[in-house]
């Protein structure tokens, strides 16, 4: 979940990490710190909070950081608490060794028991000090080089890393390794950029190799890239990819954060989901990774869907559309319990794992566990070369684009695109699906980027409501069927960003205990869309305001009777049922959004989330 950002070459290092950090800093932002090498030493710079105040304080010791060779990292706080003395780049005692690091030591304490007995002083509670340390005893034990010891030390470790490790005496040269955290090398001319994301060097050089687990990359400014296992040194031939991201794509442009560039994104993101796939004059769907497996889709007699937050509620909404339209028992779980519970898994299973990231270290341990026990993976994912997108049997890409918010949007909607277009395919193909249907949702999904452009003019709106409603504390999101998932998105989404709490529940379980909450200083928002379950929603409205709740109520433009019983009313376009989610999901992005905007929080870096979960 650390930001990890390294420069080699012949340029002035400091300018590219610490515009690397900021571009890293939704990775995590309660600390930061630079290390910047050069031929008598290295300056080193850390400091609790964001990457800002780091800055502030190099820029108040008015020295000029100069140097070819530098590490930086933006830290999430797993070992010890966020403070300067805990913030990355940890050294060794010797001062020798300077490292930075993402993941989790599970066995740290083993062995700073071992390296206190022989003598190490620890100044933090890291436990990647107690790594660089680890390396610098075994360096020095058994007389090895740093590369040796790298790898000697790194079979010694349980858990998962990246690392990037510089050696004072060797400042043109410098040490890469991966375990279960992401971390990619972009090549230049002459010169090597390290990145947890290669957003972060996307402005130097779009050739990219995305180190596998257990290989380590030894890079020197004078040699070409040396990539080996960790495990018996074998030499490794490199592959060079090609990165098709735009700058533009990760600049705010003209909004003020990234999270309500990426809600109005939107429209766009979905076509890019849609194109190549959805043909909606001749109502074709085209999903290669489909395709090629159109035997075991067919055949399979269950589907298990793996995954963590939004992309959770996702599968949540997957698990209705594959039921409905392809008839086809869906099971949703959570990566993080999946892979503890013994889940059975056979070589006739389907597993469907999705992630925005690619990089999610439970939906990636739990993508292990599946393949081996033989079922076949397919994957949903949004990054390019991710880690995920490299290890499944088959799957497709979003094509969401960079999402930088911390609270996801655009990745949200993507995904549920991408699984109506796979329940739609699979359906055809069973011959479950109605033609007529079919033909419908295939030309209703080709008007959804439309629709999401009206949807998004409620925003006037929903600033009024939230001007309202901004100081309560309490929210209680319902929704039935389909739109079930959508009150659990919405819920999450004004918790993750205004800290206000927020629950989603089925609408008629509230009767089950949580109508116990409704008063006049509760709001209950309601996804009432009309469908077959119109009137129950209608019938929970009533219970609601006969107990004095306040109601914002999602409803559809042509809504007659909810529109006279809610408090307040956001109209969204008409839409089949199954699409529904797609713009019944927008008023409630708005909403969070523009609650925390009002309360003054920090819309893209909320307090304790990071982007991507790379730990567990």
């Amino acid at each position: 979940m650390c930001g990890i950002i390294g420069y080699l070459g012949n340029r002035d290092a400091y300018p590219i990490i610490i515009n690397g950090l900021k571009k890293l800093e939704y990775r995590g932002y309660d600390s930061s710190g630079v290390s910047i090498f050069h031929k008598d030493g290295y300056n080193l710079y850390k400091t609790k909070g964001r990457v800002y105040e780091l800055e502030k304080k190099i820029n108040r010791s008015n020295i000029q950081l100069k140097g070819t060779t530098g590490i930086g990292h933006t830290r999430w706080a797993t070992h010890g608490v966020a403070d300067d003395i805990n913030a990355h780049p940890h050294i060794s005692n010797s001062n020798n060794l300077v490292m930075i690091h993402n993941g989790i030591v599970d066995n740290y304490n083993s062995i700073k028991i071992i390296l206190l007995n022989n003598g190490f002083t620890l100044r933090s509670n890291t436990d990647t000090e107690v790594l660089v340390n680890l390396v610098e005893y075994i360096k020095n034990e058994n007389k090895f080089s740093l590369e040796e010891a790298i790898r000697c030390s790194l079979t010694e470790v349980v858990g998962a890393y990246s690392i990037a490790i510089v050696d004072r005496d060797d400042p043109d040269s410098m040490i890469i390794a991966k375990l279960g955290s992401p971390i990619a090398i972009g090549i230049g001319d002459g010169e090597f950029f390290v990145a947890s994301d290669p957003i972060s060097f996307i402005q130097y050089t779009k050739n990219v190799i995305y180190l596998e687990d257990g290989e380590m990359a030894i890079l020197n400014k004078y040699k070409d890239l040396d990539l080996r296992k960790i495990i018996n040194n074998y030499k490794l031939n490199p592959v060079i990819n090609k990165l098709k991201i735009d700058l533009k794509e990760i600049e705010k442009g003209k909004y003020k954060y990234f999270m309500l560039k990426e809600i109005y994104e939107q429209p766009q993101t979905i076509l890019n989901t849609l194109r190549g796939r959805l043909l909606v004059s001749s109502k074709v769907i085209y999903i290669d990774g489909i395709e090629s497996n159109k035997e075991k889709f067919i055949n399979t007699k269950c589907i298990t869907i793996v995954a963590c937050g939004t992309s959770w509620h996702a599968s949540l909404i997957g698990e209705y559309l594959l039921e409905k339209l392809a008839r086809i028992p869906v099971e949703v779980e959570y990566a993080s319990e999946f892979r503890y519970r013994d889940p059975i898994i056979n070589k006739n299973n389907i597993i469907i794992v999705i992630s925005q990231s690619g990089e999610t270290a439970d939906t990636i341990s739990a993508l292990k566990l599946a393949k081996s026990k033989g079922a076949f993976v397919f994957g949903i994912c949004n990054v390019v070369g991710s880690t995920i997108s490299r290890s499944v049997d088959a799957g497709v890409y979003t094509h969401a684009g960079p999402e930088i918010g911390v609270a996801s949007t655009k990745a949200f909607t993507a995904q549920i695109t991408m699984l109506i277009l796979l329940a739609l395919k699979i359906g055809k193909y069973k011959s479950i699906i109605n033609d007529n249907i079919y033909n419908k949702l295939c030309e209703e999904l080709g008007s959804i980027p439309e629709k999401i452009s009206t949807a998004l003019k409620v925003h006037d709106s929903i600033k009024k409501i939230s001007k309202i409603f901004h100081s309560m504390n309490n929210f209680l999101y319902l929704g039935r069927g389909i739109n079930f998932p959508v009150a659990l998105e919405g819920a999450l989404k004004l918790k993750e960003i205004s800290y206000i709490h927020a629950e989603g529940f089925p609408a008629a379980e509230m009767k089950h205990g949580p109508i116990a909450l409704i008063d006049q200083k509760i709001v209950v928002v309601v996804i009432a869309p009309l469908n077959e379950s119109y009137p129950k929603i209608v019938g929970n409205i009533q219970e609601i305001k006969a107990r004095n709740g306040k109601i914002i109520a999602i409803i559809n433009e042509n809504d007659v009777e909810v529109n006279m019983l809610a408090d307040h009313v956001i109209k969204v376009p008409n839409i089949s049922e199954e699409l529904s989610p797609l713009v019944t999901v927008i008023p409630l992005q708005l909403l969070a959004y523009q609650m925390a905007y009002i309360r003054g929080e920090n819309i893209d870096k909320p307090r304790n989330l990071a982007k991507s979960v790379t730990v567990e």
